[in-house]
């Protein structure tokens, strides 16, 4: 019984596995005419644990095996080169077992400097992102563009799905004067493009003249969250351990940045709760349901963080349920809870924001784009719908201007 059992399970487990419908720009590379692009090429690669094919072979080992071309050096963004470090933490660079040198865009420097890229013939990008702004993956590939650019690098991006989809667009734009790390482009906070399509949209929209190749993927359909796609979810760093938690975090990460409520991180739905002590469970969820977002139902909630804001300490709150991934706006969610708050709780919020330093408005307003939405926080009364409609003329331009990037 028990062995059958066992086969039933490894049964499903490799079925699940064959399923896979999308074909990752790293195979499309190396079973293809794109394979020229690396061809007894030095190669230089960004990219980390995430970096893998369909068939989970690491992009590395894939680039090592793979004649005639020569891996030369590996550049690691934030998180590092196997994504145990945590957000903002510094990456020092490193060898491999091989002697390969390993240098952190996420240490002493963002961007790779003329001696890290003195022998390299081509540079290539293997990284799933998370399909939101604010995550700095996007900002690293802007970067070693440019300064691939400067050095007259060709630059190859393995394209990989954008988690979330490629058709929700939400959130503001971003306001030149709070360009950063966490914000680099101006785009919506969820944009819904690929990474690809990303590189396209900086090489073009912000002129930086990289000789660009993407090696598009096979089988992605905008409509796709990663679930549909059949691959497996590599965690792209420490508190985004699931396929789905993409949509969480643009959900709740910008509302973590002021510490008002704890997120689920410090306990074990990072991004998908909203809770603390001074919050009522069933007038909280009633409230937020009221509202009849698209594509959300928002649960009452009981749980008790391990560490963190609120560590062991009973909070009450919801758990954000997605009902309709195509309809559902993660920033609208974000907002619209922002706003319940401040109606809900008047005093635990203004007590917390009258409390911030300068350091956190600065960030809360980098990760936005703009400072008007921390001061439409502070200052209105009913602000929930306010934030939501910000910037919905700039991102239907955007909608427009996008589409000449867009592959799929």
């Amino acid at each position: 019984m028990i062995m059958k059992f066992q086969f039933i399970f490894v049964s499903l487990f490799f079925l699940n596995f064959l399923q896979a419908t999308v074909e990752l720009g790293v195979d499309v590379l190396f079973s293809s005419e794109y394979s020229k692009v690396v061809h007894k090429k030095k190669v230089g690669l960004i990219t980390n644990q995430t970096g893998i094919n369909k068939n989970l072979e690491s992009t590395i080992h894939l680039f090592q095996k793979h004649e005639p071309c020569t891996l030369a050096a590996l550049f690691s963004p934030e998180h590092g080169i196997h994504g145990s470090s945590y957000a903002g933490e510094k990456v020092y660079d490193s060898r491999t077992k091989r002697n390969i040198p390993v240098y952190s865009l996420h240490g002493d420097t963002r961007r790779p400097t003329k001696k890290m890229l003195e022998g390299i013939d081509v540079l290539v990008f293997d990284i799933q992102d998370i399909g939101s702004r604010s995550y700095t993956y996007a900002s690293t590939l802007f970067y070693v563009m440019e300064e691939a650019a400067k050095n007259k690098i060709p630059v190859v991006v393995l394209d990989r799905p954008n988690p979330i989809n490629g058709v929700v667009v939400d959130g503001p734009m971003m306001q030149d004067k709070f360009r950063s790390f966490v914000g680099y482009v101006n785009v919506p906070y969820c944009h819904g493009m690929t990474i690809g399509e990303l590189s396209l949209f900086f090489n073009e929209e912000y002129k930086i003249g990289c000789h660009l190749t993407v090696v598009p993927m096979e089988g992605w359909k905008r409509t796709m969250s990663y679930k549909d796609t059949g691959l497996q979810w590599v965690p792209t760093s420490p508190y985004i351990p699931e396929q789905d938690t993409p949509f969480f975090y643009a959900s709740t990460g910008i509302l973590g940045v002021l510490e008002i409520v704890n997120i689920g991180i410090g306990y074990t739905q990072p991004f998908k709760l909203i809770g603390a002590p001074w919050i009522k469970a069933e007038e909280f969820a009633r409230h937020l349901n009221e509202q009849k977002l698209p594509g959300v139902t928002f649960l009452p909630f009981y749980y008790k963080p391990f560490y963190g804001l609120y560590k062991n300490k009973d909070c009450e709150g919801v758990k954000i349920m997605i009902t309709d991934p195509l309809r559902y706006k993660p920033i609208a969610v974000q907002y619209l809870v922002l706003g319940i708050l401040k109606t809900l709780y008047p005093s635990e919020i203004q007590s917390k924001l009258s409390s911030l330093d300068q350091k956190t408005k600065k960030f809360f307003s980098q990760v936005n784009g703009n400072d008007e939405i921390y001061s439409l926080l502070l200052s209105e009364k009913y602000i929930a719908w306010k934030l939501i409609e910000y910037d919905e003329d700039k991102r239907q331009a955007f909608l427009e201007k996008r589409k000449k990037y867009l592959l799929y």
